[in-house]
């Protein structure tokens, strides 16, 4: 006797800001909250970050460069699928539809002709996986006007809002976005991008230290707050100062922003202190502007790891409980892998998956192009 055909599963895929590797996600919406029946993240084999890190940061590039690293990125994305599904002992005809998010390599809303691009082609993942595919999630909302960004509120809102308390998600990628959900229904989600997350301590730290990323925020913790870089980078930067929504990238915040703040002779660890500083007042001052206070703040992403921003930004918000979203039942490393498998079930079902009060699009669409699989 055959076992019977699970249903409702989808793959998210996500590859972030911070371009440390890719998270798979597999997860079952068949009853609420969702079930997640496998996880994993693959970095970047070196020689691949290395090129996907030179063209986010390059102002121009050729489009040999560009499209062959499209086809690779389709082709990596496609074997850690398979890899995932064979781990998790599920098989292809059980998935409804990957969603994959792609690597952005730049990111535009504010230009005269807006725009938003990620790579990794879905033809070919779609074809090697032999699975349906979901794609191309930010540009429907620029059409629209909007930022295309955060998209992930949509999902937090799902998965995390609560009838007894204002809870508030923040995601500490390569950039730092927040999402307010409030306990009536009545009152907006609010969501926006606050500014640099882990891409100037990853950055940092790699140039002076020869580290992918500080583990658990030891150098920073070594090192003393410069007040006089904080104030220049808070006080001189616009962007911190903007309303909402609004949203950023990698290829604003770089090393090239960071080095025109640099002045005088500076220890190394205490310019690692001062960006996790920034960090922490760019989202705690987020937080403390939002309508009304939230009671609990829940991280995802990369920076949950980093035990020191986590104390420091419990410092900061005093009156607010600081913990990761594995305390709401989703492991923080993998929140927003599963949100792109939720908004590939979204565009699958014909519902939108944005919100106009988030990205300021015209209106709420469905998110997402769809590629057949074989």
């Amino acid at each position: 006797m055959t076992e019977a055909r699970r249903s409702e599963i989808y793959v998210g895929l996500m590859s972030g800001t911070s371009l440390d590797g890719v998270d798979v996600a597999i997860l079952e919406f068949a009853e609420f909250p969702p079930h997640l029946l496998y996880c994993n993240t693959t970095p970047y084999k070196a020689s691949l970050r290395d090129r996907l890190l030179a063209l986010c940061r390059s102002q121009t590039t050729s489009l040999d460069e560009l499209y062959s690293l499209d086809a690779e990125l389709g082709e990596t994305y496609a074997a850690l699928v398979n890899s995932a599904l064979a781990n998790a002992a599920i098989g292809r005809q059980d998935i409804t539809a990957i969603g994959c998010h792609g690597q952005t390599i730049r990111h535009s809303p504010d230009s005269s002709t807006p725009y938003s691009v990620q790579i990794g082609d879905p033809n070919r993942i779609a074809t090697l996986s032999g699975i349906t595919t979901v794609a191309d999630f930010r540009r429907k909302d620029i059409a629209l006007g909007g930022q295309a960004a955060p998209l992930a509120p949509a999902f937090h809102r799902f998965l995390f809002r609560s009838d007894e308390e204002d809870r508030v998600v923040i995601n500490i990628g390569g950039i730092s976005n927040i999402t307010y959900l409030p306990a009536k229904l009545e009152q907006p989600v609010l969501g926006f991008d606050t500014g640099p997350g882990n891409t100037l301590l990853d950055y940092w730290i790699g140039r002076q230290r020869d580290c992918a990323f500080d583990d658990d925020g030891a150098w920073a913790r070594s090192g003393q707050v410069n007040a006089g870089l904080l104030e220049r980078m808070l006080a001189g930067e616009p962007y911190f100062k903007l309303n909402a929504p609004k949203s950023t990238g990698t290829e604003y915040f770089n090393p090239g922003w960071l080095e025109t703040y640099l002045e005088g002779e500076l220890e190394a660890a205490d310019v690692q202190a001062t960006l996790v500083e920034l960090t922490v007042e760019t989202v705690a001052g987020a937080i403390r502007d939002l309508p009304s206070p939230p009671r609990n703040c829940y991280l995802c992403g990369g920076g949950a790891r980093n035990r020191y921003l986590l104390e420091r930004l419990a410092q900061a918000l005093p009156e607010c409980g600081i913990t990761t979203t594995a305390a709401l039942g989703l492991d923080a490393d993998f929140v927003e892998a599963a949100a792109f498998a939720w908004l590939a079930r979204e565009r699958i079902n014909l519902r939108d998956g944005n919100i106009p009060e988030v990205t300021r699009a015209q209106r709420a669409t469905i998110l997402g192009g769809v590629y057949a699989a074989g």
